[in-house]
């Protein structure tokens, strides 16, 4: 596996977002303005094909990054692939002099998020009908 970070939302990262939050979950208002400030890391398997993405961008919070849209497609869940992301997404943030990572979770993969050492805070809000949650982990 490979992972490539690009300082724009490049097509294959569009494609799997467009997977997995359009076609699976349904969510409409998918791209948005923060595409065009946020880095954008997209995984690729051995193949050359694009597997995973994210994005993430400095906050108004000094230090503090926003991580999010975290898609995996179908084949390769279940395989640590969204770990792997989360780690190199936290180690670019480092580099940029981030010292906290905050992220707005689907409440049903709170967990996941907690097992990469995140906490929630604030109340549960609706994105689109979805129950989502703040979390955030200190990273240096």
């Amino acid at each position: 596996m490979k992972i490539v970070l690009f300082d724009y939302l490049s097509d294959d990262a569009r494609m799997i977002r467009k997977k997995v939050f359009m076609d699976e979950q349904g969510f409409e208002n998918e791209f948005d303005d923060t595409d065009e400030i946020a880095s954008h890391i997209v995984m690729y398997n051995e193949k050359e094909e694009p597997v995973a993405t994210c994005r993430f961008f400095e906050s108004s919070e000094k230090n503090n990054f926003i991580f999010g849209r975290l898609a995996v497609i179908v084949p390769y869940r279940g395989m640590d692939i969204g770990t792997k992301m989360i780690n190199a997404a936290e180690k670019f943030v480092l580099k940029m002099g981030g010292t906290s990572v905050s992220l707005h979770a689907q409440c049903r993969v709170k967990s996941f998020y907690e097992k990469s050492g995140y906490t929630a805070f604030g109340e549960t809000d609706d994105d689109e009908g979805c129950p989502h949650v703040w979390m955030r982990k200190q990273i240096l």
